[in-house]
């Protein structure tokens, strides 16, 4: 007790030296627990871009190919699914809900996606997590749009402009369908998913637009004519094609004897996919970009770690009237190790407890901005055991590398002026 409370008060003398170590290993602590956080948060949080849905059927092609297209909107499909196909397969027992989907446009380079109203009512992100709006509502006429809320402010565009979409994906537009405009009815609120990049239209808007029927103006006036008489049919449609729906069940039993059906159905080649599973897939490819954050987690830690190495031998020096002074007075040799180690677990120990503090401080003031603009829902709870491990560990390491001035102070000889003759 007495050596501690030396400790202390040795701490207390040389608080400038001893506040620059603390706050070292503090930024370290916080910056390991964040990047840990955030790591684990990022792999839940990437596998609910898409939450809530049971099963997603395209075209034939590769299970990674398909979600990365119909979620991400990455790359495309050579293919689609027909509307007799999407019609039949939708309406087959245990079906909870559908939403088509149908890709292709683009406006100014981000994605345009035709659907239905059923997109604002079952597509859920993060944890289950609905789409609300920001301002104004849902699209109810063929000639209006509802902008995620990347495109809004990147395009400054406000209710009731007036945009026009191009054929083709990304920055590659092939056509710019100028005789179509559509109205900006809705603007939804920030999701950190490619929803915030995609600009929604009916889906009978990309049929109209496309097959030359009749102008989205002329279209419009004539619901007009029949207001509220098939204001669902007037936003569907009948497309010969879609890119991809999504699907809800009431039993996960349903999901797998569908999907089964789905992928051995005969009438065009379809593919049905399982969003959480191929999604945990992707990530085991992106494994790399997790062993890259750890090692930068290990790299900030080792750094401050030898960064209280380096002041504590810098401080030895300097202390050699002192620990002559107590030596003096009849301290030992392990009186001196027993010193030099309790004062750099003390430092380790209060850089922990304060960099936790400044963790819990970071995360609460960066949990809104992660979500809305790099979709990470980052959970404020309790450290669990892992970092509680971790930190742990950091104790660890601070007190062996404690033990390098310590042993030397304890091997002092006596022509450092340590000693005193017995």
């Amino acid at each position: 007790m007495i050596i501690a409370k030396l400790a202390y008060k040795s701490l207390l003398n040389r608080r400038a030296s001893v506040l620059l170590t603390l706050f070292t290993i503090a930024i370290s602590v916080m910056l390991l627990l964040s990047i840990e956080r955030v790591r684990i948060d990022a792999k839940s949080s990437f596998s609910n871009t898409i939450s809530g849905t049971d099963l997603i059927v395209g075209a034939r092609t590769g299970d990674i190919q398909l979600l990365l297209s119909s979620v991400f909107r990455i790359g495309h499909t050579n293919n689609g699914v027909s509307w007799k196909s999407y019609e039949y397969i939708t309406s087959q027992r245990g079906v909870k809900w559908s939403i088509p989907i149908s890709l292709g446009d683009s406006h100014k380079g981000q994605a345009v996606l035709g659907t239905t109203l059923d997109y604002f009512s079952h597509y859920r992100f993060a944890k289950k997590q609905n789409l609300t709006f920001n301002k104004g509502r849902p699209f109810a006429a063929i000639n209006e749009v509802v902008l995620g809320s990347e495109v809004a402010n990147k395009l400054g565009y406000k209710l009731n402009d007036s945009i026009v979409i191009s054929h083709g994906m990304g920055n590659t537009s092939f056509h710019h369908h100028d005789d179509n405009p559509f109205k900006v009815v809705g603007v939804l609120n920030p999701t950190g998913t490619p929803v915030d990049k995609t600009l929604h239209i009916p889906l009978a808007a990309i049929d109209l637009i496309h097959g030359g029927k009749a102008s989205l103006v002329h279209e419009h006036e004539h619901e007009h004519e029949h207001e509220h008489e098939h204001e669902h049919d007037n936003l569907v449609g009948h497309p010969k094609q879609i890119t991809a729906f999504l699907m809800g069940f009431n039993s996960p039993l349903y999901t797998l004897q569908i999907r089964r059906n789905i992928n051995q159905y005969k009438p065009e080649a379809l593919l049905g996919i399982m969003p959480t599973v191929t999604l945990k897939e992707l990530w085991e490819m992106l494994a790399i970009v997790e062993k890259i954050l750890l090692l930068f987690s290990a790299v900030v830690v080792l750094i401050s770690l030898l960064g209280m190495l380096t002041t504590l031998l810098a401080n030895l020096s300097q202390r050699r009237r002192e620990l002559a002074i107590l030596r003096s007075v009849g301290a030992r040799p392990w009186h001196l190790f027993t010193l030099i180690s309790i004062e750099s677990l003390l430092t380790t120990l209060l850089g922990c407890l304060l960099g936790s503090a400044l963790y819990y401080l970071a995360i609460f003031s960066a949990g809104g901005y992660l979500q809305s603009h790099a979709g990470i829902s980052v959970n404020i709870t309790i450290l669990s055991y892992y970092e509680l491990g971790l930190i742990g560990v950091i104790m660890a390491a601070g007190f062996i590398i404690g033990l390098i001035p310590a042993t030397r102070a304890y091997f002092y000889s006596l022509s450092d002026g340590m000693s005193i003759k017995a």
